[in-house]
């Protein structure tokens, strides 16, 4: 990794402290160096996340997008190349992924589109293990699929992990194990620029929260508990907190949901804390957020709904209206390239 470096700094006659030409003080202390590559806008890309490849019930190739700081309704962004449901999504500064899925039948496809231009999706490669409800979590550099069923639900499920290196195509390779075989999953991983965090799952709706290291291959650690055992959930994050948002307790059927909403912060080990409610059960079961640095979105769920809504993730509180999908969907997998595991 290389620095940016900036050549017209002197020093300043009497405190050594350094001059930017045509600037008469500056702080030492505003200075920061600023990698290049993937990262060198740690956060930025173009502000959108999108709605990969959606359940209408029926099956549909549809991606939609939004620009997370605007409210509105969503847009067409183009088709996938395979209509999948129930797949893990995860993204870099560039490229958004959804995983595995069913067509009914369990997949292996791995597909990716470029975040900032409208367009159908393009092939990237195969996981190892053909499965369905996965979770998804990425930093810049590693996208990691986590989990789900490999036999028709509610049937075997796998605490196995894959990863991906997001900016060369080829097929995911063995990463490790989460601390527990679980599936209904999907949207239910968040990250930070260090961890993959996954949250909740079926069978038995656990409260479990564990993480890996993206750096490290290896079995998952007991991160915490989410403050009510259940699965579906809809997660996201900034750089510094991870949200974990409705899903089913299993006391009512999927299509009821909960409108619970959790957080954490993901540097830190421990137990869950209540951050708010949906305005209605509408983050409920198999729904998927978007996030950037201020602002998580969720939209979506089972059954089938075209609800948008919102929270500011440093503030606890309940969620706002943001705007409608172009048809109601639910097991889609979302992406942004502004979320926290490329910091912020």
């Amino acid at each position: 990794m290389s620095d940016l470096k900036i050549n017209n700094i002197t020093n300043r006659s009497g405190d050594g402290g350094p001059v930017i030409a045509g600037v008469s003080t500056v702080s030492t202390s505003a200075f920061m160096v600023i990698p290049s590559g993937d990262t060198a806008i740690r956060g930025a890309g173009s502000g959108r996340g999108v709605i990969l490849n959606q359940s209408t019930p029926g099956l549909s190739k549809q991606n939609d997008f939004i620009t997370i700081a605007t409210t509105g309704n969503s847009k067409d962004f183009g088709n996938q190349k395979v209509a999948r449901y129930s797949k893990g999504g995860f993204a870099s500064s560039t490229r958004g992924f959804d995983a595995g899925g069913s067509t009914p039948s369990f997949e292996t496809d791995i597909e990716y589109v470029t975040i900032s231009s409208q367009g159908g999706g393009n092939d990237f490669g195969d996981l190892s293990l053909a499965r369905s409800y996965p979770a998804g979590a990425s930093n810049a550099t590693r996208g990691i699929i986590a989990a789900g069923s490999v036999a028709p639900a509610p049937g075997s499920q796998t605490n196995s992990i894959e990863f991906v290196t997001m900016a060369s195509t080829g097929d995911a390779s063995e990463f490790g194990d989460l601390t527990l075989k679980r599936t209904y999953m999907s949207g239910a991983g968040c990250q930070s620029t260090t961890r993959g965090i996954f949250a909740g799952g079926h069978p038995m709706n656990t409260n479990l929260i564990d993480f890996v290291l993206f750096s490290t291959k290896g079995t998952a650690t007991k991160f915490g508990d989410l403050t009510l055992a259940r699965s579906g959930i809809s997660a996201g994050s900034n750089a510094t907190r991870g949200i974990f948002a409705g899903g089913s307790d299993g006391a009512q059927s999927p299509s009821a949901g909960v409108n619970t909403i959790d957080f954490i912060t993901m540097a830190t080990e421990g137990n869950a804390t209540d951050f708010g409610d949906a305005t209605i059960t509408s983050f409920r079961w198999m729904g998927a957020g978007m996030y950037s640095a201020t602002r998580g979105v969720h939209c979506g769920g089972y059954p089938a709904i075209n609800v948008i809504q919102f929270i500011t993730v440093a503030t606890e509180g309940n969620a706002q209206d943001f705007g409608d999908l172009r048809q109601s969907v639910s097991n889609s997998a979302n992406s942004s390239d502004s979320h926290g595991g490329l910091g912020e």
